[in-house]
Formats: C-alpha cells, sequence, structure tokens
C-alpha cells in the first residue's frame, strides 16, 4: 500500500470522528435550547411557537453572536467556535458546569476560563477557607462569580439556596430582593459596586460572557442601568459593611481582599467583626470535613 493510500486510510477514521462529534455538539445544543422557555431569559411569548424552547435567533441574539453562525453549529457543521463565544452560549442556555464542560468537549475547544478560575481554589486555599471560621470568607472572581465559600459566608447570605449559575454577587445585589435584605446599606453601596465592575471590565470588554452579564443587568434591574450610564469608576477597596441576618440581626463586618497570585484576578475576601456586638453573634464554628466548593472544580470533595 503506497503512502499517499496509508495516509488517506488513516485520515478517513479520524474525519469520522470528528462528524460525530459535530453532530453530537448539534443534538446536545438542540436539547438544551429547547427546554428554556423564553420568560426565563426576559424574553416576551410572541406569537406561536411551532417548536419548545427559544428560537436559534434568540439564542443567537442573547449570547451576542450572527443567527447564520450559530444555526450552521446547531447543524454541525464544520466551523470553529471560540472559547468565548462558547462561554457566552452556556450562559445563555443555562448550562450547569457539567453540561458546559461536555459543550466544550464537543466543540474541541480550550478549558473554559471559569474552569480555570475554579482551578485557581485548589486544596490549600479550601483549607485556609475552612480554616477562617467562624469567620465568613469566599473566593470571587473579577467578573464577581463566587466560585468557593466557608459554611460562614453560607450561613451569611445563603448561597446554597442559589442555582449554581446564579451565584454572582452583584447579580444578586441587583435582582435578588431576599439577598438585598441582607444588605441594609445597599443604595448607598450600589453606584460603588458598578463603578468596581466597570473598572474590572477594562480587561474584558470584548468577552461575552462579560457582556452577557452586564446586558442582563441592564434588562432586568433600572437602578443598574442608571449606574451604568454614568461609566463612573473606581478601585476595589478593603472597607466595612453591615449585614442584617434573619436570626443573628445586624453584623457590623470589615471585609479585606486578598489576591491569589501576582497577576491573578481571582481573590480570597474575608469578613471579620468590626465590634464585640458583631463577634458574639457570629455562629461558634460550622467546620465540616467537607468543603463547600463550586461543582465544577475537580480537586476537592463535594459538600453537598
Amino acid at each position: 500500500m503506497s503512502t499517499a493510500v496509508q495516509s488517506h486510510t488513516a485520515v478517513q477514521p479520524h474525519r469520522r470522528a470528528q462528524v460525530v462529534r459535530r453532530n453530537e455538539l448539534a443534538a446536545f445544543l438542540r436539547s438544551r435550547r429547547e427546554r428554556i422557555s423564553p420568560d426565563q431569559v426576559g424574553l416576551p411569548e410572541i406569537g406561536r411557537r411551532r417548536t419548545p424552547g427559544l428560537r436559534r435567533e434568540e439564542v443567537a441574539q442573547l449570547a451576542g453572536v450572527g443567527v447564520t453562525w450559530y444555526t450552521w453549529l446547531e447543524q454541525g457543521r464544520d466551523i470553529k467556535a471560540s472559547e468565548q463565544v462558547l462561554g457566552a452560549i452556556a450562559g445563555t442556555l443555562r448550562l450547569d458546569p457539567y453540561e458546559r464542560a461536555h459543550l466544550f468537549s464537543l466543540a474541541g475547544a480550550p478549558e473554559p476560563v471559569a474552569e480555570r478560575d475554579c482551578k485557581a481554589v485548589t486544596p490549600a486555599v479550601q483549607i485556609i477557607l475552612d480554616q477562617l471560621e467562624p469567620l465568613p470568607a469566599a473566593v470571587y472572581n473579577a467578573r464577581t462569580d463566587i466560585l468557593a465559600y466557608n459554611r460562614a459566608y453560607n450561613w451569611l447570605l445563603d448561597v446554597d439556596a442559589l442555582p449554581f449559575e446564579e451565584r454572582n454577587s452583584i447579580l444578586q445585589c441587583f435582582t435578588n430582593p431576599a439577598w438585598q435584605a441582607r444588605l441594609p446599606d445597599w443604595s448607598e453601596r450600589a453606584a460603588g459596586s458598578v463603578a468596581q465592575l466597570r473598572a474590572q471590565m477594562a480587561g474584558h470588554v470584548s468577552e461575552p460572557s462579560w457582556k452577557a452579564l452586564v446586558k442582563r443587568l441592564r434588562q432586568e434591574s433600572p437602578e443598574f442601568e442608571a449606574l451604568w450610564r454614568q461609566h463612573d469608576v473606581q478601585p476595589m477597596r478593603n472597607l466595612s459593611k453591615r449585614f442584617r441576618h434573619p436570626d443573628a440581626g445586624d453584623l457590623h463586618l470589615d471585609y479585606t481582599h486578598l489576591w491569589l497570585g501576582q497577576r491573578s484576578e481571582v481573590r480570597l475576601t474575608t469578613f471579620t467583626p468590626a465590634d464585640d456586638e458583631t463577634a458574639a453573634k457570629l455562629p461558634a464554628t460550622h467546620r465540616s470535613p467537607a468543603p463547600v466548593q463550586c461543582e465544577s472544580c475537580e480537586t476537592v470533595a463535594h459538600a453537598d
């Protein structure tokens, strides 16, 4: 057999595998799209729908990609999708961490940014989180996604009650009344939070996941929209904050940001009592051998 024939024979299985993977990707996207109703993503129910879920053009619009390009992706065509675009599609379709990883695998794309963020939460960092109890502590990325937290932080804000894809601090602050109720000074803090987000976004202006977050906030919160239009920017500072716990009452906590690396955007934030009254109200311990950790991180066991 000639070298050319051998090469052709070797390539064929590879091409068949690519076709199978693209078809699997197309079927997966259709199935995820069909389970999302328009009202779940803030779209009005207009006209009769022949199929359940979102239309392709609606997914494309929400994800910030071209309708034709997204249609080709669902048709299993041989096109490439960037990590950023796949992240935006995953957010639009509300994929959980395992579905998101599956999407990237089928698309033959590099590891998602969120996955890399989660792996910044090493076992050593998780031990620190646990050892800080009864002080609340959490790990965030620049977009204010809550990547990991200890049980004291969960006691403070009830993060466990939130779906994984909704665990974003600024999103909860502007769209979740229950979260706002635990922050009695939120109306005074809102402008600073938006200014910090805009400053952080300077290095991510072209990333669909960031644009999708801001777009959702602007659509769902008139307060955020008004503040975003002011174009104010602020750095992050170590300050104090009041919380209102449903059982413990008012708490006055100082918070400190510690970045996990010389150029890392992932930070550990700790909350320490600003007065003796608050210190007395914090639970004695919530410690458990099993850490509370974002579900997509493979480096530690899960508490749930």
